[in-house]
């Protein structure tokens, strides 16, 4: 059974098809990727799979439960988390409190052992009483990522968190995506890093206005014709 199953998801904006019937999968234990240029859709699919956007039509289910009319947090208790294409971090807090926040909400009985194990896990040592505002893009994308993992996600939801690293900052990213989903998390991944979606996807999705054109493996997907056209530069 898949961890997420996406099936049939349409979103109309006033006479805007914003999705048009897109269906995918996610795994535990994989990366996989959801890609495409911009204005394909993918963001509204994000929402539409964390609950903050109603779907017009279609359904979403998560371990086999709908969850398609389940607010935000009902999905958070069922274990998916979310970054988002801009920051959101609380800008005051220091990195440790902003994990810290995750974690308390989350109810969980080991708060101080989770913060400090996942600053370690991440990487952000060296920063971790520093205020989440004051840093550089690299380490503030981890901050999210850490902060998501603290509610203990089954799937965890990735929108650009390449957006603004360096090519270090953005292989640090693939081998920490990696490592987690070999730990068993599930991870969709929207990301314009080609190299990146590449190297640590295990399967791919390409949305090209509002649909699904094409799916499968990463050497696959870079050979198909339809991506080459859409997507990734082929005239």
């Amino acid at each position: 059974m898949a961890l997420l199953y996406v099936d049939q998801i349409m979103v109309r904006f006033g006479g805007v098809m914003a999705v048009s019937g897109a269906t995918l999968l996610a795994k535990a234990g994989q990366v996989t990727g959801l890609i495409g240029p911009n204005g394909a859709g993918k963001t509204t699919l994000f929402n539409v799979i964390n609950g903050i956007q109603d779907p017009t039509a279609g359904s979403v289910s998560i371990d086999g439960e709908n969850v398609t009319h389940l607010a935000p947090h009902k999905r958070a208790q069922r274990g998916v988390a979310r970054t988002f294409q801009r920051l959101e971090l609380f800008s005051s807090l220091t990195v440790r409190d902003n994990i810290r926040v995750a974690a308390e909400l989350a109810m969980l009985t080991n708060v101080s052992s989770t913060v400090e194990k996942l600053i370690v896990r991440v990487g952000l040592t060296d920063v971790a009483d520093r205020t989440a505002g004051d840093l550089p893009t690299g380490s503030a994308r981890l901050v999210e990522i850490a902060r998501a993992l603290a509610t203990k996600p089954k799937l965890l939801l990735l929108d650009e968190p390449a957006s603004g690293l360096s090519d270090i900052e953005s292989e640090h990213l693939g081998s920490l995506l990696r490592s987690l989903a070999d730990e068993g998390l599930g991870v969709l991944l929207v990301e314009h890093d080609m190299d990146l979606v590449m190297r640590v996807c295990d399967h791919i999705f390409v949305l090209d206005l509002g649909e699904i054109i094409a799916d499968g493996p990463p050497a696959e997907v870079r050979q198909n014709p339809r991506v080459l056209e859409a997507y990734l530069g082929a005239s």
